[in-house]
């Protein structure tokens, strides 16, 4: 997998997994979106270690300029 994000991408997809994360475990959104957000909290933090977004793929994007 080719790189395709850059830091900045990759700072701003952690800072919403803890907003996310927060929102979840602070009991403020709970139920079935909860569990979405929670999900998604960490579908970006997996996407931001890996620096590699799959859906930045098909449509040939790169935030990166490497």
């Amino acid at each position: 997998m080719k790189r395709n994000m850059s830091n900045t991408d990759r700072i701003v997809r952690v800072v919403i997994s803890a907003l996310f994360a927060y929102l979840y475990f602070s009991g403020i959104v709970t139920g079935t979106l909860g569990i979405v957000l929670l999900v998604l909290a960490g579908v970006f933090t997996l996407t931001s270690v890996i620096a590699f977004c799959p859906l930045y793929a098909p449509f040939k994007l790169s935030t990166y300029k490497g």
